[in-house]
């Protein structure tokens, strides 16, 4: 039985207006329409848009999301192929990880060097960050 897009937006716990971006984005098919211009989708597309839903919390784009789903259909790819791009996936988590710990140990230094009293304009917070220097 087709369901209109509210019955997939709600089934797959995400918006209307995310269900259309996807279609733009070419990550679900348009449906067909009825004589009242209504979408009417089929029940796997809920499946489809959860895989999405599911990838993006995990850290995939959907440029990475389409490649898994091409990957998906193509006889040649292998279970090694997904592993090695979920491998791929970690490296770059991990680069960001570090990356964030080292803005938080920034960000650490800089408020410690404040005291909270006095006048904005003699903020040492703000300061180090008009500095051409980096302090932290």
């Amino acid at each position: 039985m087709p369901l209109t897009i509210g019955q997939v937006a709600h089934r797959a716990g995400i918006g209307v207006e995310t269900v259309r971006f996807y279609e733009r984005r070419g990550l679900i098919e348009e449906p067909p329409r009825k004589e009242s211009g209504y979408r009417q989708y089929p029940e796997d597309v809920v499946a489809r848009l959860r895989f999405i839903r599911r990838a993006k919390e995990l850290g995939f784009s959907l440029k990475e999301i389409a490649e898994l789903f091409s990957l998906r259909v193509d006889p040649d790819t292998t279970c090694g192929d997904i592993k090695r791009r979920a491998e791929a996936k970690i490296t770059t988590m991990d680069e960001k990880i570090r990356s964030m710990q080292g803005i938080q140990r920034a960000l650490t230094q800089l408020a410690a060097s404040c005291s909270g009293t006095g006048p904005a304009g003699d903020c040492p917070i703000l300061e180090a960050l008009e500095s051409q220097e980096k302090d932290w």
